[in-house]
């Protein structure tokens, strides 16, 4: 699932030094003016739970965007809550229940929707919308399904319009410069050998309502929900979702097929509901799989776990080549580079460039008497990201995709891009069945 933080503030100046410095435009640059009006962007929020809720609280920071349309099936609790908070913005807009009345009565009064249903909802919401002539907006993971994924690609396509997926790390600062500036134009990590990552959380119960919020059984059947229960913990059914490994894992390995600007070969993976009951845990809890990478540098194995018993590390990617390694993560906190010292010359001349901060320091302390391996010793110097973003998580893509709409950028991850990562995650879930290792073919990727 996808969260709302505040990333820590750094100074402005140095901020801005250190971009310039860099000569790389971070995301895209808005092309909204803010007096507002000639320029808004009508905008319909279809889906306004968890997720919905975040990319508001993303889109109300940007400038001349007006939510005007919201569609959610929970008229009891749901609907009701996010046109609250809509019309606490100040976005007068019309709520639905049905997308297709939404669409037959706001068409012409529509230039974009954001989708943020639950996953096995998304080709039927975004193919709507793009047939309709609006430009999409569509969280990952683009489907829970292969057909279905491919179902989008083909309507963005054929209708024209903007399909932008929701892998927010591709338009976030930090990633892109260390991606341009650091991986591609001064290859720091020199050839990358290994990847590895993680998100791991913390035990969790399965979310609950007072019955006085619940749906009629019908509506809820309408909608391809079993239960109260069931609709509130999508993700964890099949046939809804594509538990851990895609709610969760596909923001990560999606920065893997990026920052490797490739598609993996292989897949092996284990997995398994070991902890939850499986009445309410159909998908599985705990995931492990690696990847094998080819690359023009040669072949990259990369591996990736998602655990929902224990919090323990958080959520982190792992690039490690011959001459040194890459931390990184949205979450601000956490980002570095080491050298290693055996293999990679002096970046002396990267930190003058303002692309590295200074080398910190990384004391050593022995107990008495205790002997360490030369090895430790002498710990690699570590250089921190010199970049950071004030802004919420997912504003930055949120901006590329309306300002892609204005046509002043791209796309920063088009509806191919979502494809491929959709692609190389679902397939995780076949390897676990399986037991075994999964080939990928070119045509696997290809629509």
């Amino acid at each position: 699932m996808d969260h709302n933080k505040r990333s820590p503030r750094i100074d402005r100046r140095d901020f801005l030094k250190t971009t310039a410095a860099a000569g790389l435009a971070l995301g895209s640059r808005s092309l909204v003016s803010a007096a507002g009006g000639t320029n808004d962007l009508r905008v319909a929020l279809i889906g306004g739970g968890n997720q919905g809720m975040v990319l508001l609280e993303s889109c109300q920071k940007i400038p001349n965007i007006r939510i005007t349309a919201l569609c959610d099936i929970w008229e009891e609790y749901r609907q009701k809550y996010a046109s609250g908070r809509l019309r606490t913005y100040g976005y007068e807009h019309n709520a639905y229940t049905d997308i297709h009345e939404m669409l037959d009565k706001e068409k012409d009064r529509l230039d974009a929707a954001i989708v943020a249903t639950p996953d096995f909802w998304h080709a039927d919401h975004a193919v709507a919308c793009l047939n309709a002539g609006l430009h999409v907006y569509c969280e990952k993971e683009m489907s829970n399904t292969l057909p279905n994924a491919r179902r989008i690609v083909v309507a963005a396509r054929e209708s024209g319009k903007l399909l932008q997926v929701g892998h927010q790390r591709r338009s976030n600062p930090r990633y892109r410069f260390t991606y341009q500036k650091l991986l591609r134009e001064n290859r720091l990590l020199g050839r990358i050998t290994t990847a590895t990552g993680q998100w791991n959380r913390s035990r969790q119960d399965p979310l609950t309502m007072p019955a006085r919020y619940n749906m009629p059984p019908e509506r809820l059947e309408k909608y391809g929900f079993r239960s109260m229960e069931q609709f509130l913990n999508w993700r964890w059914y099949r046939g809804l979702g594509g538990g851990p490994i895609v709610d969760l894992g596909s923001h990560q390995i999606d920065i893997f097929n990026w920052f490797l600007g490739a598609r993996p070969a292989s897949v092996m993976a284990s997995g398994g509901t070991d902890y939850y009951s499986k009445d309410t845990h159909e998908w599985y809890d705990s995931v492990m799989a690696v990847f094998e990478y080819p690359t023009p540098d040669g072949t990259v194995r990369a591996s990736y776990q998602t655990i929902t018993t224990n919090g323990f590390g958080g959520y982190f990617e792992l690039f490690l080549g011959d001459q040194g390694s890459l931390e990184i993560s949205e979450s601000s906190g956490r980002g570095k580079l080491y050298r290693d010292i055996a293999n990679a010359p002096d970046w002396g001349s990267i930190v003058k460039q303002g692309l590295l901060r200074e080398p910190e320091e990384a004391p050593r302390t022995q107990a008495p008497g205790v002997v360490l391996d030369v090895r430790e010793t002498a710990p690699p110097p570590s250089y921190a990201l010199p970049v950071q973003s004030t802004k919420l998580y997912h504003q930055p893509h949120l901006e590329n995709f309306f300002d892609a709409i204005r046509g002043g950028v791209e796309l920063n991850c088009t509806a191919e891009d979502g494809y491929e990562t959709a692609v190389t995650v679902l397939k995780v879930n076949e390897a676990v069945e399986r037991a075994g290792r999964v080939l990928f073919t070119p045509s696997d990727f290809e629509i």
